[in-house]
């Protein structure tokens, strides 16, 4: 379990992004084939100096007239390279590379598996879209899906490293279930309806049990310290919320690690009190700021976007809170100090600092990368003033 208490017993309040950063334009101009201009040069120039990064061989890959595989595989690398700089220059204490080798959580891990056949586009929100896939069989682990991220992280960051993975029940619920729910779709009556929810427990279990535990059983053995389970849908169909709950204790069932559980978009009502039987859960990450008001205040009232913390008090829930201090919805720049009072305001509600960790709400893939590394610096600063008055 990592710590909050530094050597001089003071508070250290630890800070991390949750997962996603933008792409930089040359890394994705490149994935898609696409002509390399001066301003993208200019741009990743501009990021190395302000990031201390020898970019020169970079620079050197984007300027080649036709990059091949193997080309365009090391340009991914070094976008991962800035994403790490730039948390590290933001002063995060637990960092990752904002997702620069994954194309999408759904699509990335369900390509990396038997029993599924993608069956289109859908929309997930705003004009973002992923391929949606069929479960024709029983699910089976085809290869690894972040240990080669994380062998490339730990040779580029002395720092902790997280790395986030698709939850079982999130993958279940963007999935169609061609294969489990088939034989109760063919009975009538009550029948039907029973062994249509065992079909489903099923369906999420055995993605828990042979996609996710499988993955996080390899990460562990490989290093991997911190591993983020996110679960965006939890709360999707509230019914099934206690489903969710016993997906992840699958998920980590007999594994010996820091297992944190990401929930946004969400109710967070509908969470308890079913979390209570969540096990070896450090934190639960959430998105709060966006729900907030922008002014300063600790005073009771004050910070509407966090009353939700005082659930966790009342349902006695041990973890920590990835307090979520910034939104990733807009170009807004919270102050350190706005950050400060929402950390304050949080601790008093849970009633030990101890159990606060800040974040962004959510990954910071939808911001401009001045915007992203503004945010993060906030939530830093913000952090440090927080602790001297805690």
């Amino acid at each position: 379990m990592l710590k909050h208490i530094s050597k001089n017993n003071m508070i250290h309040l630890l800070t991390h992004e949750i997962g996603s950063l933008a792409k930089p334009e040359w890394r994705v101009k490149v994935a898609l084939g696409k002509k390399i201009t001066d301003e993208d040069i200019k741009d990743a120039v501009s990021w190395g100096k302000r990031f201390d990064i020898d970019y020169d061989p970079l620079i050197l890959l984007l300027q080649k007239k036709n990059p091949g595989t193997r080309d365009r595989n090391e340009i991914k690398k070094w976008a991962s390279i800035y994403a790490i700089r730039m948390q590290e220059k933001a002063g995060l204490d637990i960092v990752y590379d904002g997702e620069q080798q994954r194309s999408e959580m759904y699509q990335y891990a369900v390509n990396r598996c038997y029993g599924f056949v993608f069956r289109g586009l859908v929309r997930s929100f705003d004009n973002k879209y992923y391929q949606k896939a069929a479960c024709v069989g029983k699910p089976k682990l085809k290869k690894p899906w972040h240990l080669e991220e994380l062998a490339f992280l730990k040779k580029h960051t002395d720092r902790v490293i997280k790395i986030p993975i698709t939850g079982a029940y999130t993958i279940a619920a963007w999935s169609f279930d061609e294969y489990y729910g088939k034989k109760a779709q063919r009975l009538g009556g009550k029948v039907a309806l029973q062994n249509k929810e065992k079909a489903r427990r099923k369906f999420v279990l055995d993605i828990a049990k042979f996609l996710i535990r499988p993955n996080i059983k390899m990460l562990i053995e490989n290093g991997a310290g911190w591993i983020q389970i996110d679960e965006p849908a939890a709360t999707t169909i509230p019914s099934e919320v206690p489903l969710f709950v016993e997906s992840f204790n699958e998920s980590v069932k007999g594994l010996k690690g820091q297992f944190s559980v990401h929930i946004c978009y969400s109710d967070y009502r509908l969470l308890f009190p079913h979390i209570q039987k969540m096990e070896n859960c450090s934190q639960y990450a959430l998105e709060l700021s966006n729900r907030d008001s922008k002014t300063l205040g600790t005073k009771e009232g004050n910070r509407p976007g966090y009353e939700i913390l005082s659930w966790f008090k009342k349902y006695k829930i041990p973890s920590r809170i990835g307090l979520g201090v910034t939104d990733i919805h807009t170009n807004f720049l919270e102050s350190p100090e706005l950050v400060r009072d929402r950390i304050l305001y949080s601790a008093k509600l849970l009633g030990d600092s101890s159990l606060v960790n800040p974040t962004p709400d959510c990954g910071l893939r939808t911001r401009a990368w001045e915007v992203a590394f503004r945010k993060l610096q906030a939530t830093v600063q913000g952090a440090r003033l927080a602790e001297k008055e805690l």
